[in-house]
């Protein structure tokens, strides 16, 4: 089961939260007064209610919080087969990032480092998640860094998947652009979508199914065929906001529990992991074998274990 929760975000943005696991257990005459709104599920695999943000303690003493935040170009059903063994005994959130999946996407709003941070933010505030453990891979790592040293008092530790500290400068930024305007836009069906992002794409060095079905999850039929969900200059202008600048002084200020992971084929090398955790004031490290960039998309069940041994430490200094 998967509930929609609507937050509203720096600059009034409206984001798209889903909530996985039963719903918390509440006032049964305020759920009386509450309408459910059905409609299609994520991706197909999950139900979905749209309800206003709920927050207050009886809601924050459910369970511990965690906030999934996923990559760029990702969507929070991203996070499904984890979210769903995070719920047995947190409440589990992802959400859908600006310009992404179901949040809104408006040409003119502010795509900055500041605006994913604060969105993270409001998220934790709204939902009456904090102080939660943040899950990010890649962008939506450095988005949880950046905030848990922002804010230390709403985050109590960190998990930072496959996404480096240092600058990737203008010819990474350059290769994107590239790479964009490589894609056989519109796709005639999902099947094309799937070879071409886990065979066919130049960027693919052997055949990847995971990557395929990843690209297919942000994909949606259009009158000629089908295009992502996102716009491709928003996710460029999202990212020429922080890969131009590296971010290891934000690292260094993050005092909470924070765990680095890394795929054995993933962008973030072995060196650099390490070095992040050297310079996390409580930094572990985890990789998983036989896992590109997309760790916990490629090895679900590796990554669970990677994972788990860490939030059990953080579950166990909640309760403890």
């Amino acid at each position: 089961m998967a509930r929609r929760i609507d937050v509203t975000g720096a600059g009034g943005v409206r984001l798209a939260a889903w909530e996985f696991g039963d719903p918390p257990k509440t006032d049964p005459a305020q759920d009386v007064q509450k309408q459910a709104v059905p409609k299609q599920g994520v991706e197909g695999r999950a139900a979905e209610q749209a309800v206003p943000p709920q927050s207050g303690p009886g809601e924050a003493e459910r369970a511990p919080g965690v906030l999934l935040l996923h990559g760029l170009m990702g969507r929070a059903s991203h996070w499904a087969s984890t979210a769903r063994w995070l719920s047995e005994r947190h409440r589990a959130v992802a959400l859908d990032q600006r310009g992404h999946g179901q949040s809104d996407k408006p040409p003119r709003a502010s795509y900055t480092r500041e605006a994913y941070v604060e969105d993270a933010e409001a998220a934790l505030e709204q939902l009456g998640l904090g102080p939660a453990v943040l899950i990010g891979h890649a962008m939506g790592a450095l988005t949880a860094w950046q905030l848990a040293a922002k804010r230390p008092d709403l985050v109590r530790g960190v998990i930072i998947c496959d996404m480096r500290a240092s600058a990737l400068g203008a010819a990474s930024q350059r290769e994107w652009e590239d790479w964009f305007k490589a894609w056989p836009m519109p796709f005639a069906t999902l099947a094309d979508v799937r070879k071409w992002f886990g065979e066919d794409d130049p960027w693919v060095e052997r055949p990847n199914p995971a990557r395929g079905e990843f690209y297919a999850e942000v994909m949606q039929e259009s009158p000629d065929g089908w295009r992502p969900v996102f716009e491709p200059e928003q996710m460029l202008e999202s990212r020429e906001t922080w890969v131009y600048d590296a971010h290891w002084e934000e690292l260094a200020q993050v005092q909470c529990p924070a765990l680095v992971v890394r795929g054995l084929d993933g962008e973030l090398g072995r060196a650099e992991a390490q070095e992040m955790v050297r310079v996390l004031p409580r930094g572990q490290y985890a990789e998983v074998a036989d896992a590109g960039h997309l760790v916990h998309y490629d090895q679900p069940d590796a990554w669970r274990g990677a994972v788990e041994p860490f939030l059990d430490t953080v579950l166990a200094d909640v309760t403890g």
